[in-house]
């Protein structure tokens, strides 16, 4: 099955859940999770129109970067997604080169994005994460201290947060995460409503291939789609 194939397989997917739940299909955007294929894959599903792409690790990251945003036209070059957990003292290879980054969830990790921006000159785009779960396996902060969290970040202009993250836990079934997304959703307009955030931290990052439907039935904004969308490495020909 080519990436085009999944393409149109995804998108109907995702129309019907936005059929669904009332919303429209300009609300969600897909990050292509290109983390575990090749370079050569990672081509062909920029090529096949998937200009958003996630990766977790620079190391992995690296080479497709330099060779897409070196064959790619500047106004229409890849926006690259940081979507792992992320050290801090690897910020500095992240800020400026990743448009967005899903994994903000402490403050000294804030502090080493701020730095390396203040040196680039550059505003950073973040999501911030938050356990809803309660897992103690998965990185976040926790909800209650969300308000806080944000009042803090006050003091690292070059920070931008523009909404929330989650993941829900791997074990469970689509519809059993629902209320996961649900809470992320809920903790976001409570940020809202108290004055907390402004109306730009309006993003919602939650779903992947295995619940990205209930996902953007609870709200999502962007969906994260490796496997289903650009495959696996063993998938490749």
């Amino acid at each position: 099955m080519t990436i085009q194939d999944r393409i149109q397989q995804v998108e109907r997917r995702i129309e019907d859940a936005c059929l669904r739940s009332g919303r429209k299909r300009d609300e969600i955007g897909v990050v292509a999770v290109t983390k575990y294929v090749s370079l050569e894959r990672t081509k062909e599903a920029y090529e096949s129109g998937l200009r958003h792409l996630g990766e977790n690790r620079w190391q992995d990251a690296e080479a497709k970067w330099r060779t897409l945003n070196e064959e790619s036209p500047v106004e229409d070059s890849p926006i690259w997604h940081f979507i792992g957990s992320l050290q801090s003292r690897k910020a500095k290879d992240v800020v400026g080169k990743f448009h967005f980054i899903h994994s903000l969830d402490r403050l000294s990790l804030a502090e080493a994005i701020h730095k390396q921006a203040v040196k680039l000159n550059v505003i950073v785009s973040c999501f911030i994460q938050v356990n809803v779960s309660g897992e103690e396996s998965k990185h976040g902060i926790e909800p209650a201290e969300l308000q806080g969290f944000l009042g803090a970040l006050k003091e690292y202009p070059t920070i931008k947060p523009i909404g929330l993250m989650t993941m829900a836990p791997y074990e469970l079934e689509a519809e059993a995460a629902r209320p996961v997304f649900r809470s992320l959703r809920e903790l976001r307009d409570e940020m809202l409503a108290t004055g907390a955030a402004d109306e730009t931290f309006s993003q919602l990052s939650m779903g992947m291939s295995g619940d990205f439907e209930v996902a953007i039935e609870e709200g999502a904004t962007w969906i994260r789609l490796g496997s289903i969308l650009v495959g696996k490495e063993e998938d490749e020909l």
